[in-house]
């Protein structure tokens, strides 16, 4: 059976210090990025567009923070 990230217990929890992830985001504007594309179903980017908002985030920035934090626990959990 498929396990979905966004059903894990782990994720209900996620929590982001917003002026702490403006700073950041301050102190790399001009970072060297690779832009990539990924196609993603409309609610799914509803809902982020949504969430990111909530957190007074751009949804970009938003999605970049849930793949650097799912990429860091799959990297602690192997």
């Amino acid at each position: 059976m498929k396990t979905y990230a966004k059903k894990l217990k782990e994720y209900d929890t996620v929590d982001f210090d917003t002026k702490a992830i403006i700073e950041g985001m301050k102190r790399l504007k001009g970072a060297r990025r690779k832009p990539t594309s990924i196609a993603l179903e409309e609610e799914l980017l509803r809902e982020l567009k949504s969430v990111a908002l909530d957190k007074g985030l751009p949804y970009q920035v938003f999605m970049r923070l849930l793949i650097a934090d799912g990429l860091r626990r799959f990297k602690k959990a192997i």
